[in-house]
């Protein structure tokens, strides 16, 4: 979810590698690619369209998690969102994938932390993480591994295959150049995402990459739908975790699934977010968990990007 207070990707002109999980996104120009996976949603938005007005998304209490799960099902694919800076969400994630595995409900844990391509499928329920790491292909200086580690192996102990969804890097510069996936979105959805990409990068990044940047969204988007489809498993249901703007049912992952395809979107979010989710239309539920220290992330995202000094190599 790009918004001011959650990031991911970093210009290849800075004096310093920041982790692409915190709350902003910072990307100058093409030349970011490389780092381009970390890069989570479009930013949530607060206000309903006037059809969906006296729908609103069921707020569930941190406390009632899992529980309200079975609420929730059957279900084809449950999508759950993050704010990937907090640790809450996380703990949300293993706790759903415990609990649904435990019930024999759980076919397959899709992860937007991994790219498209790469699984645990076939490791032992006492692999390693070692192991699991190899078999994800895990970056963690992207996506640490101490937050996402315990979410997947509690999978792997599950007999429960880990799928990477994310689109994987070497598609990504295609994927900015392909304006045909301007038409996935109706108008409105597609100036949101658009507007969620200047808003997530604090008003920095450059116009002429604002399209590219809502091209590599829709078709991360894309990818993870995919991942998801593939592993769908009659009377079980696919876990997809995510960036809260990738699970938004008007504007993400679900807009390419077939209507057939039935889906419940819940995201978490922390207390007294500055956006937050009230129409039915994007999620069915919201969790909400403990207010996190306020961060000006905007302010760190202008020092990363202060020029180096004079004869400093960067």
């Amino acid at each position: 979810m790009h918004t001011p207070s959650r990031p991911v990707l970093q210009s290849a002109h800075r004096t310093r590698r920041a982790p692409l999980w915190r709350p902003v996104s910072a990307v100058l120009a093409v030349a970011c690619l490389a780092t381009l996976a970390g890069c989570a949603g479009p930013a949530l938005k607060a206000t309903p369209s006037p059809s969906t007005q006296a729908q609103a998304a069921a707020v569930v209490p941190a406390a009632a998690w899992p529980e309200r799960l079975q609420q929730l099902l059957p279900a084809d694919v449950l999508l759950l969102g993050e704010q990937h800076d907090a640790p809450d969400h996380q703990r949300l994630q293993r706790e759903a994938v415990a609990w649904l595995a435990s019930r024999g409900q759980l076919a397959a844990l899709v992860m937007e932390m991994a790219e498209r391509g790469h699984s645990t499928q076939g490791l032992p329920r006492d692999a390693s993480e070692a192991q699991a790491r190899a078999a994800l292909q895990w970056d963690d200086a992207a996506w640490p591994w101490k937050a996402y580690g315990p979410v997947v192996m509690a999978a792997v102990g599950a007999g429960v295959p880990v799928l990477g969804g994310n689109l994987p890097r070497t598609r990504m510069r295609a994927a900015m150049a392909d304006a045909t996936l301007d038409q996935h979105l109706p108008a409105p959805a597609l100036a949101e995402q658009q507007q969620a990409m200047r808003d997530g990068h604090c008003g920095l990044l450059p116009e002429p990459q604002i399209a590219p940047m809502a091209r590599i969204q829709i078709a991360r988007d894309a990818s993870l739908a995919q991942t998801a489809q593939e592993a769908l498993r009659s009377g079980q249901t696919v876990l997809l975790v995510a960036g809260g703007g990738h699970v938004l049912r008007h504007l993400g992952v679900p807009t390419h699934w077939p209507a057939s395809l039935v889906s419940k979107v819940v995201v978490a979010q922390v207390e007294h977010a500055p956006v937050a989710i009230k129409s039915g239309a994007q999620a069915d539920a919201v969790v909400q968990t403990p207010a996190r220290p306020p961060r000006d992330m905007c302010a760190e995202l202008r020092e990363q990007w202060r020029p180096a000094p004079p004869g400093q190599k960067v």
